[in-house]
């Protein structure tokens, strides 16, 4: 028997409990995971508390898109008993029970060998939030993006994606402002390497004009809507703006002059369904690239099971700076 976060649907409404499950309750799967941590990702805040329309799965369901844990068995023989090993996407925590388990059971297919350098928090510190951050990053470097051209910026930078973002391109070298609503966070942005920070008002403002002065060097955007039209406006000719949120709105409001005048590039991210082959890259790029003190600073807290619900709350609404670590051991 084990304990896991599990939503109920009664009335259209959700409910969130903690219940205690067997084995067998788990759906199909090659290998089970004792599982130690999970995260709390923006669209898990949106399926705790019902605000969106994540669970694909039938009910009762288990949701959680992240998880990090160690091996109880498999059918795969490179994924030995005692191996740790994390999982981010796939569709758990919307179409397969996720993270928010003491114990899953996934297909091997989706597993990713723990990297060196990396505990299993540490591991949930990142999540699905510092896969998607690196993916933006290596895109933009892909696409020519190269430190000390000029100013990437990032927006949502608060949050667990633009965080890590904003870690990552100063790690780099890249010349980092942080673009937030948060006019206490200042200090945490400085922490994590932003050379400037502005007023998240600014970039939807340059949406009025086709084009404005070119500004930016590349941007990853977590916001869309309104904010990355302007970004769009401002990019520097051949420039790149990674999109890979849409906290502000998902409809692109822009036109074809960036395109077809300066020749940008606008860049889509997705690490839900990404190749195992570019995940692996991404995540030993995680494990080196990150200090264990910036890991710390980017780590918002620890939430046990029945604390989820709250926590998530917390995230739709936009009041953490960070990442909020699960430990589904603590009830």
């Amino acid at each position: 028997m084990f304990h896991a976060l599990v939503l109920d649907q009664r009335d259209g409404a959700i409910e969130a409990k903690v219940r205690e499950l067997d084995v067998d309750d788990l759906p199909p799967g090659d290998t089970l995971i004792d599982v130690d941590y999970s995260s709390i990702n923006y669209k898990d805040g949106l399926a705790v508390t019902g605000k969106g329309q994540i669970i694909r799965g039938s009910f009762p369901f288990v949701p959680g898109i992240d998880l990090a844990g160690t091996i109880r068995s498999s059918d795969d023989p490179e994924l030995p008993p005692g191996r740790k090993v994390l999982v981010t996407g796939w569709r758990i925590g919307e179409m397969h029970w996720g993270g928010y388990s003491q114990k899953a059971r996934v297909r091997s297919e989706w597993i990713v060998p723990l990297p060196d350098g990396l505990t299993t928090r540490e591991a949930m510190i990142l999540g699905t939030a510092g896969l998607t951050s690196m993916f933006a990053v290596m895109a933009l470097e892909s696409h020519g993006a190269q430190p000390g051209e000029g100013e990437v910026v990032v927006t949502g930078a608060t949050g667990g994606v633009g965080s890590i973002a904003v870690a990552l391109l100063a790690k780099r070298g890249f010349r980092v402002v942080a673009s937030t609503g948060s006019r206490e966070a200042e200090d945490f942005l400085r922490f994590l390497g932003a050379g400037r920070i502005i007023d998240r008002s600014e970039l939807p403002a340059a949406a009025a004009k086709p084009l404005g002065s070119a500004r930016w060097m590349g941007a990853i955007d977590t916001a869309g809507g309104a904010t990355l039209a302007g970004i769009l406006a401002q990019l520097s000719p051949h420039m790149s703006v990674a999109a890979c949120g849409n906290a502000s709105g998902s409809d692109l409001s822009t036109t074809v002059y960036p395109f077809i005048l300066r020749g940008v590039n606008l860049l889509g991210i997705d690490s839900n369904m990404a190749p195992m082959a570019q995940r692996r890259v991404a995540w030993q790029r995680l494990a080196t690239d990150l200090s264990k003190e910036t890991l710390q600073r980017i780590e918002a807290g620890v939430a046990g099971l029945s604390e989820l619900p709250s926590k998530c709350e917390e995230i739709t609404e936009g009041r953490v700076d960070g990442r909020i670590v699960v430990d589904v051991n603590r009830i």
